[in-house]
């Protein structure tokens, strides 16, 4: 074979190189198999499919059938790290929060009458950010103000630019000095422990409603929900969930005849309302009593939209939306800062670097040590996780993966002519490392061009 011209990138001469190798077809198969996905997970090792039945080996095979190392997919659910695996995860989830409205995936469909509500729980306010207003349509002045006004630093008190959705100054503090950065980052440390209380106070709540007591609800009625974590440009997370009254078995079972959307309703708003935390380190940057907004959004859920209602597939589209991404939608980084001198070179705007700083300086005290802003500051200090539901929602991510790779396993062996017989893997298999090749690379890079935004 003729040598590639010398002006060829390395990695389309190593490509052709690659083709006039015999395991090139095995070494493509299983690049194409990952879909595109960017950081693919290496094993060494090999295994056996033997009938489970009679121990007869029915076929192996090993990583030096794939030039050597086998890949596998790195399962990352952020976007911005991995899109073909944040795909995967985005299209569980929504089947996940699905389920939970409708029925499927051994949720029965009787779960649709169950009262429902979708709830927007919002941060609290730290200072006055830029933002985008909107009214019928037109948008309006950011923060109108009498000119001349100012706060105690000199700084304009109101914003009467109307910003366009790309504004770089959106989410920016009109006075930085003015911004309680310590208690946004404490707010961010507490976000989670804010949500667990939610939950609670709102068994209380709906338990004072109707009469019950702590274990009188339980025996009665069940609380599930499912939730996901969005940043907002300001930085501070808002929880969009679903929430939903279940009879004492769960899913599978009918609700008591008083547990009404309405009631459900009234009891969110006025459970958020409730919930309060005392931050740590009083003495250090005074008292901070931690909250939710006062913003917040309930509205009920419809299988298909009537009147004002949510349909549940817009419900579980919103939340699976949400669950690919994380602290990079508000302008931060995806990786871990190791040391002080990491924050000088972070490339991201002022107001996200003065989180971070903040997050840093915290974290260094003992009284907030346990709060882990360090190990959590490119999180801008949240260190919670995105999408979580209660125990019985509905099926889990766990359950889903299973099956899809039992569906897959039925595929293997119908091509090997295996059949219904039963079957075990036996082996073993150990890490070697991850990434591509470069060129292995630039064929992922073309697999995720041709998978188009649904991915393979």
């Amino acid at each position: 074979m003729t040598s590639p011209p010398a002006t060829l990138p390395k990695a389309v001469s190593a490509l052709i190189d690659q083709a006039t190798e015999p395991e090139f077809a095995a070494w493509r198969r299983q690049i194409v198999r990952l879909g595109g996905c960017t950081n693919p997970i290496h094993l060494v090792g090999n295994a056996t499919v033997v009938d489970a039945s009679t121990g007869e080996a029915l076929f192996s095979y090993g990583s030096d059938v794939y030039g050597g190392r086998l890949l596998t997919a790195c399962g990352n659910r952020r976007a911005t790290v991995c899109p073909t695996c944040a795909r995967v995860y985005q299209a569980d989830t929504y089947q996940l929060i699905r389920a939970g409205l409708i029925g499927g995936k051994n949720v029965v469909e009787k779960v649709g009458e169950h009262p429902r509500v979708f709830a927007t729980l919002t941060a609290p306010g730290f200072g006055p950010v830029h933002t985008r207003r909107e009214r019928d349509g037109r948008v309006r002045a950011c923060r109108p103000r009498r000119s001349g006004n100012a706060c105690p630093h000199g700084s304009p008190a109101g914003c009467h630019s109307r910003h366009a959705d790309d504004d770089p100054r959106l989410g920016e503090p009109l006075c930085p000095r003015c911004y309680d950065y310590a208690g946004a980052a404490l707010w961010q440390a507490h976000a989670g422990r804010l949500w667990h209380r939610f939950a609670l106070e709102l068994r209380r709540e709906i338990g004072r409603r109707v009469g019950l007591s702590r274990s009188e609800f339980a025996e009665t009625v069940r609380l599930s929900y499912a939730k996901v974590a969005e940043y907002q440009r300001r930085g501070l997370v808002h929880f969009h969930a679903v929430i939903r009254l279940d009879g004492p078995e769960g899913p599978h079972s009918t609700p008591p005849g008083w547990a009404t959307t309405a009631l459900l309703s009234d009891a969110v708003r006025r459970a958020v309302g409730k919930v309060r935390l005392t931050a740590p380190g009083r003495e250090v940057i005074g008292a901070r009593a931690l909250q939710f907004g006062e913003q917040v959004d309930v509205c009920p859920i419809s299988a298909f939209g009537v009147g004002e209602r949510l349909t549940s597939a817009a419900v579980a589209g919103y939340i699976a939306k949400y669950a690919t991404k994380g602290a990079e939608s508000a302008g931060a980084v995806d990786g871990r800062i190791h040391g002080a001198r990491d924050l000088v070179m972070l490339p991201v705007r002022a107001h996200v670097l003065r989180m971070i700083g903040t997050c840093w300086w915290l974290g260094g005290l003992p009284d907030f040590q346990p709060l882990g802003l360090r190990r959590w500051a490119h999180m801008l200090g949240y260190g919670g996780h995105f999408s979580t539901k209660s125990r019985r929602y509905s099926t889990t991510l766990t359950a889903l993966r299973q099956a899809r790779a039992e569906h897959r396993a039925e595929e293997q062996r119908t091509a090997l002519g295996i059949g219904t017989r039963s079957t075990v893997a036996v082996g073993q298999w150990r890490y070697a490392g991850r990434g591509y090749s470069p060129e292995a690379a630039l064929l992922a890079a073309s697999v995720r061009e041709g998978s188009g935004p649904h991915g393979t």
